[in-house]
Formats: C-alpha cells, sequence, structure tokens
C-alpha cells in the first residue's frame, strides 16, 4: 500500500521541484572574472550597460580586425547557458567575421555581470546590447548581424524579432522552453513550463536572411529542431549541417568551413 501511495507522491515532488527550479536548470550562470581584451587579444574595449534596476552587465566591444572605411558591420554575439566570456574568449577570438566589429555581453548573474538570471533580463540584456551598439558612431546600424547558439539562439531570435537586423545567424536552435522539455522530461505535463524562449513562435515575425548551423549528431537539441526553426523563418534560410558534430564541438567539426561561411555571411 505504502508503495502504491508512494509512487503518485514522488511524482507530484519531483514536478514541484521541476516547477520551482527550471529557472536554475535552464540559466546554471556560471561566474568568472571578465578578461581583459587588450591583454588577451591585444585590442577591443571593456563594456558596462546598466539594466533599469541598476545592475551592472559587463562585456566586451572589439573593433573589426580587418579595418574598413568607417562604419562597419557589426555582430551581438548571444553564448550558451554554460558560457562565459571568460570561458570562450578563444571561440569568440577564432571564429569572429575579421571584418565586422562585435559585441558581446556576459548574461544578467552571469559570468562577471551582476543580478540575477531569468527570461525577461536576458531578453532586457540582448536589447540594451543592441542599443548601445548601433548608437556607435564606428557602426553602421543597417549592417548589425545577430548571432546566437543554443540557449543564446532565443536571445537573438527575440532580438531579431524586435530590432532591426541585417542578418541572423543561429548555431543548435531549440525551438522552445516546452519543446525541451518535452524532450527531456516528457513524463512531465508541459504546462509545468513557465519559461517560454520560443524561437519557433519568434522566425515568422524575423524577415531578414538567416544562416542555421547545426550539428548532425547533437543529442541534447537534435537537428530536426534546427530545422523546425529554420521551416518558421519568416524570410530567406540557408541550413548548414555540421557532420558528426554533437552539441558542444561544432567549432571543432566545424573547422575552417564553419568560420569561412560565417565570414561571408556577415557582409
Amino acid at each position: 500500500m505504502a508503495l502504491v501511495w508512494g509512487i503518485p507522491t514522488l511524482y507530484v515532488v519531483l514536478s514541484v521541484v521541476l516547477w520551482a527550479m527550471q529557472e536554475k536548470i535552464t540559466f546554471p550562470a556560471p561566474r568568472s572574472a571578465l578578461p581583459d581584451p587588450l591583454k588577451t587579444l591585444g585590442y577591443g574595449e571593456q563594456v558596462e550597460l546598466r539594466m533599469h534596476d541598476g545592475t551592472k552587465l559587463v562585456g566586451w566591444y572589439l573593433p573589426p580586425l580587418r579595418l574598413p572605411s568607417p562604419p562597419s558591420a557589426a555582430v551581438l554575439w548571444f553564448y550558451g547557458n554554460g558560457e562565459t566570456i571568460g570561458a570562450i574568449w578563444p571561440i569568440i577570438r577564432d571564429f569572429r567575421p575579421p571584418q565586422a566589429a562585435l559585441l558581446v555581453l556576459d548574461y544578467p548573474g552571469y559570468g562577471a555581470s551582476g543580478g540575477r538570471t531569468s527570461e525577461a533580463g536576458i531578453y532586457e540584456a540582448a536589447d540594451l546590447a543592441y542599443d548601445a551598439l548601433v548608437k556607435r558612431a564606428d557602426v553602421d546600424r543597417r549592417r548589425v548581424y545577430v548571432y546566437g547558439r543554443s540557449l543564446g539562439s532565443a536571445v537573438a531570435t527575440h532580438t531579431a524579432a524586435t530590432h532591426d537586423v541585417a542578418g541572423l545567424i543561429l548555431e543548435s536552435p531549440f525551438t522552445s522552453a516546452r519543446g525541451m522539455a518535452a524532450r527531456h522530461y516528457r513524463i512531465f505535463p508541459r504546462f509545468l513550463v513557465r519559461l517560454r524562449l520560443d524561437n519557433i513562435g519568434a522566425m515568422p515575425r524575423i524577415h531578414c536572411p538567416t544562416l542555421i548551423f547545426h550539428g548532425t549528431a547533437d543529442m541534447l537539441v537534435p537537428i530536426t529542431m534546427g530545422r523546425d526553426v529554420a521551416a518558421a523563418a519568416g524570410g530567406p534560410v540557408e541550413f548548414v549541417m555540421i557532420d558528426g558534430a554533437g552539441h558542444n564541438d561544432t567549432y571543432d567539426m566545424g573547422g575552417e568551413a564553419y568560420k569561412q561561411k560565417l565570414a561571408a555571411f556577415v557582409r
């Protein structure tokens, strides 16, 4: 009899825990110091932005490596949920389009930024980053591109759906928070998911050219999700499969071809 009652009770308890902890699960918010780009790369500057509640966000602004006549194109870079600038700066260094400026922020609660991570908070951070970028005299506001990887894909689609951008680059995009929950927590009802992170919902409102990279062996965000995101787009899409890549080795597996495709897209 205890077992009969115990299993439903355990299910209810786990459901409550998942409902209460979903932000912690989705936003692990690793902390790390913000490297000095001048010491790390030999160029660039640290930036600080303030959210409406006073929370300080920090990041990097990097000028183009190849110096075109200003103003130049620019890329807003949004990373994945377990990353920080301090962890991924070698990827930014190696894969950034050389002819474009780049702005990357640590999300609220991530890296060296203050505050607590929330879905609304990462969207506010994206809006602040976009506004800061287009106000720069050395940036052509008509040629701002948005890049988002994994969790960052939802931040990128939010930005592209609510601001004027020249192009959108997504890597390993998922459909939505509920889509991910249905895949990884399928025994629990979807109504427990309070987060949206809705790429599928944002894509029909995005009419700029879109470039999507996705690993064929991605077990966390299957390539079928990337194809569903591509199919929902309101504008032209190029879908690039990275053969044999999982979720976290796309840069390694994509290599020079990935780098060149990204650079060619950001004109």
